[in-house]
Parts: structure tokens; sequence; C-alpha cells
């Protein structure tokens, strides 16, 4: 049985009988309902309405939009659900996690490049006053994957960095400002991201720690965020070995399975030695790293029967809904194991009061409180944040500060920044910020890459510019594998061959690991968010009127021991 009344839940006699009550009311299928999560695919709302009265899920994800429209079709939810809903969102870098009209106040290593867990602190508080304005009541955030390797690329800039005890302090913190909110939080990704160079969005990844190992990186985190309240995990679609092996000795190589479907890593790892006690959800079940390893027929109710308690995301909802009940027929999934689950579910619901919140009416707030997204306070923060994040790596031809007397005519390189999905297009506004400040500025067209200009002078380029500005903007998303620097096809026509001959400066406002790719320019900026907020802190530190204040939250060099050159 579930202790509803110890932590995370901390639940008093009257919410405990509302979780007992409202269990011992439902019906195999309206508890199977409860498993699920889906996102939200339309905003039309005859077929919402269908589905929340079909299945009854337990909870809801959308992606962003405008606020809004966010919170009215949040709204229209919770109105139709016999139960409050679970409404989430993605809040790691503010509340622009959930509605476009947030505040876009950092990536979590921008963050993590203050060094100071009251930032950490004020993006929770951010994320979370912003996703309750809409009606948002989980955060599927912090990230606590360590990045340990610079060649993956999903875990990069979404987390606090490489050094467990930065990882840890920062997430509490984050934890603080989420809950303060009113929002639960769910760490992720369970076991842990970032020790494999590939995406478990494409294939089953493999934290390959040994058990020391990883009880002294992503064991201490996630105890101390058991320890400081978290109320939910997700697990991810990664295997770890060294700890399968040792708690299912002769356990061989095809056994292994991702968390998601390891009853060895939720049941014993995670629930008996680290002891955590509130509500398991899986990672996304479309991925492939779940796809790929079970039927999914047996993966959908295995991965209940395993130790999760909620499913997020469906490859077909109606389709795992009647695997989910064929798992019950079959043995599978046993009644008690689901009437855990879905106590679990029905005790987060009543830690955040939303049962309460449903006789107020009260689970979606009115229109006026939007006024908070990308209020004065949280732009200011915002700011503030920027300001001390953004990173010189290196200057050793000590060519900070620029100016306009020395440095007027700049030729800009933007690379990346395509503006499409989960990638904020900044380098108009560089540009603009530039020109306002005197300086002449010349883009870089790589759609008219001249093959006779490969082979010009290098005087000719020399007297033409005081300056090149490299802008690049390469971000991590789900199903890229690899973050490094595609240069133009013909010849290479913009890699920074001339470092030797006009003064260079790379500024990247994604991922910080470009010196792979470029170890020889000399000055190098790392400012880790594509923002405008964040390129205004770069100008002003450019032109001297700033001083640099962030640290490297990860070894930007590499490895390479001629990047520090």
């Amino acid at each position: 049985m579930v202790d509803i009344a110890a932590k995370p839940f901390n639940l008093k006699e009257a919410d405990i009988q509302w979780v007992h009550e409202t269990l011992a009311a439902m019906d195999v299928s309206e508890k199977i309902g409860q498993l699920f999560c889906p996102i939200g695919m339309t905003d039309d709302r005859q077929q919402l309405k269908t589905l929340i009265e079909a299945v009854k899920p337990g909870g809801m994800m959308f992606r962003p939009g405008p606020g809004e429209s966010m919170q009215d079709i949040h709204r229209f939810l919770q109105e139709h659900s016999k139960l409050p809903l679970l409404i989430s969102a993605n809040l790691e870098s503010g509340g622009n996690g959930i509605t476009a009209d947030g505040t876009y106040f950092g990536k979590q290593l921008q963050v993590a490049a203050t060094d100071k867990e009251e930032m950490a602190y004020k993006l929770g508080l951010v994320a979370g006053r912003e996703g309750r304005a809409v009606g948002c009541n989980w955060s599927f955030a912090p990230v606590v994957d360590i990045d340990l390797n610079f060649r993956n690329p999903i875990t990069n800039v979404r987390t606090f960095g490489s050094d467990p005890v930065r990882v840890t302090r920062m997430a509490k913190a984050y934890t603080e400002g989420i809950q303060k909110s009113g929002l639960a939080v769910s760490v992720k990704h369970f076991p842990g991201d970032g020790v494999d160079e590939r995406d478990q969005h494409l294939l089953t990844t493999v934290n390959s720690l040994s058990v020391d190992e990883w009880e002294a990186t992503f064991g201490m985190v996630y105890r101390e965020l058991i320890e400081a309240g978290a109320e939910t995990v997700m697990v991810g679609h990664i295997m770890l070995p060294a700890y399968s092996r040792k708690l299912v000795p002769g356990i061989a190589d095809e056994e292994l399975m991702p968390a998601t479907l390891a009853p060895e890593l939720i049941g014993t790892l995670l629930r008996r030695h680290l002891g955590f006690n509130g509500l398991v959800v899986t990672d996304a079940t479309p991925m492939a790293g779940f796809m790929m390893a079970e039927k999914r027929e047996i993966a959908v109710p295995k991965s209940i029967a395993a130790g999760c308690d909620m499913f997020l995301f469906n490859k077909n909802i109606v389709e795992d809904f009647g695997y989910m009940m064929k798992g019950i027929e079959s043995g599978i999934l046993t009644v008690e194991r689901l009437d855990e689950a879905v106590t679990r579910i029905l005790a987060l619901k009543a830690s955040l009061h939303l049962h309460k919140q449903q006789q107020e009416g009260t689970l979606v707030p009115d229109l006026k409180e939007l006024a908070v997204l990308q209020c004065d306070e949280h732009k200011d923060w915002a700011k503030e944040c920027a300001d001390q994040a953004v990173t010189l790596v290196k200057d050793t031809q000590q060519l900070l500060p620029i100016a306009v007397d020395t440095h007027k005519r700049i030729l800009l390189y933007v690379l990346g920044d395509s503006g499409g999905h989960r990638s904020t297009q900044i380098s108009p506004y560089m540009v603009a910020k530039l020109k306002a400040e005197g300086f002449d500025v010349t883009v870089f067209n790589n759609k008219k890459v001249d093959f006779r200009s490969v082979f010009g002078e290098v005087k000719e380029l020399s007297e033409q510019y005081d300056l090149a500005l490299y802008v690049v903007n390469i971000e991590t998303a789900s199903n890229r594998t690899t973050v490094r620097i595609d240069w133009e096809p013909l010849l290479g026509a913009d890699v920074p061959w001339f470092v030797r001959e006009i003064p260079t400066v790379f500024v990247s406002v994604a991922s910080p690991y470009h010196l792979q790719d470029v170890p020889r320019v000399q000055t190098y900026v790392n400012a880790y968010s594509g923002s405008e907020t964040v390129i205004d802190a770069v100008v002003d530190k450019l032109l001297g009127r700033s001083d640099f204040k962030g640290i490297n939250p990860v070894d930007p060099f590499c490895g390479c021991w001629e990047a520090k050159l």
C-alpha cells in the first residue's frame, strides 16, 4: 500500500478520505483512464470533449500557444472532466514552456552559469507563476541530467551542467520556486541522461556508469531532490546496465530494459533504495527508445507493472487503452498494481488541492491573471540572469572590448538561427543592435556564395572589414543526432580561416561546445540562450559596458588542449 500521508504527498485525513473514496467509486476502465497523460493534438472542442468522456485521462499536456488560448483550452478540459486533471508543461526555461506570451527566462545551463541558487529559484518562480496563470499544475522540470558527455545532442543547455553538486543545488532551488507557485515538479530523466552521446527519442540509450559512479553522481542528485520533496519523477527510456546486473544477478544482455520497463530500476532502486514515495511518470512513449525495447502491446501495460504510475503520450490512445485492458486480462498488470498507481495519481492531485479547486471553480485562474506573463518583475529577473550568465570562455588575443572607432566595419556570420521548432531567430535583433551602436554590419550571405570569392585575396578581406563576428544559434532539439556546425558545403566558405588575418569573435547563444569545431578562434563567448535579453547582455559586454560574470558550468574546451590557445 502507498503511504499517502508521508512525503511527498503529506495528505491530511480529509484528503486521504477523498483519495480512497474516489478510488473505490471507480471501475477498472476509469482507473485505466487515469493512467494516461496524452498530448493535446487539437483545439477542436468536440474532439477534446469526446476524448475526455471516453478515456477519462488523468492528465493532459499541450504544446505552447498564446496565453489566452491556452488558459481557455485548459478551462474547457477541466470543466468537462469528472476528476480534476493534471495539466503539465515543459517549464524548463520559463513561462514560454506553455505560452508564447510567457517569459523566456533562460535555459537551465544559462542559470547554472550564474552559479547562484537565487537565479534557479527565480526561474522556478517565473515558470510556476506563469504556468499557473494559464492553468498548469505540473512542471516537467527540473532536468537533473548531468551533462557528462559533450557529444550528447539532447541534454546540453537543458541541464544545470556537468557538476553533480551544482546540478543538485540549482535543481533544489528551482523546485522551491515552482512549488511556491502551487505546481508539482517532475525531476527527469531517471536513471540519468547525459552519459550516452545518443538521443533516447531515436533509440534506447545507455547510462554506462558503474554502480559506484552512478551513486556518486545521479544517485546523489536524486536522493537530495527526493529529500527536498519532489512530487514526481519522470523515467526515461534509458538503460542502467550496471545496476540492473547488480539487482538481477545473471540477467542476460537481451533482457536489459530501459528504466520505463525495468522493475528493478523503479521498484528496487528508485522506490526502495532511494526511498521515493511519489508518482512515477514515463517519458513520452512514442519515442523510439520505448518502442524498440518491447512489442507495444506488452510494453504499454508492462510499464505500469514495472512501477510507473502514469503513461505519457500515446501512439494511438484508443489502441493503448485497449492494450492496458488486455494487460489486466492477461495478468501482465494486476488490479493491485493498478490501484497503487491510481492512488498515487489521486494523491498528487489531492496534494495540489485540485479536488478543492474543482469545487471552488478555481482550477484555471481568471483571465486577469494573464497579466503576470512577461510582467516587469519577471523581465527584470531575466535581464539580471543574462547579465550574470554570459561567459567569456577565452580572449587570448586580448581583443575585447570592441568599439566603433576601432572595429566599425563588421562582417557578421550567422550559423543556425532557423527560427524553426524550439528555436528563436535572434540574428535580425543582433544586427539591429549593432547598427544602433553605430557599426556598419555586412551579413555573410550563404545563399549566394561565389565560388571565385573562395579564392579571393586575403588582403581584400582584411582591408574591407575591421572585425569578423560569428553569432551561432544551433540549438539542441529532439531527433537531432548531433549539435555540431555544418559549414557551407562549397569549400567551407563560412569557416573562420581568417582568424590570423582579421580580429574574430565567436558568440554562441545555444550549445556551449563549439570550440571543438573552431579551436583556433581566440575570442569565444558562451551565452546559452537565444533570447533578445541575452543579446542585449552580450552586446553590452562586447562593448565593455558590463563585465563578463558567468562561470563555465561545463568544460567548453571539450577536452581539446588546442582550444585553450
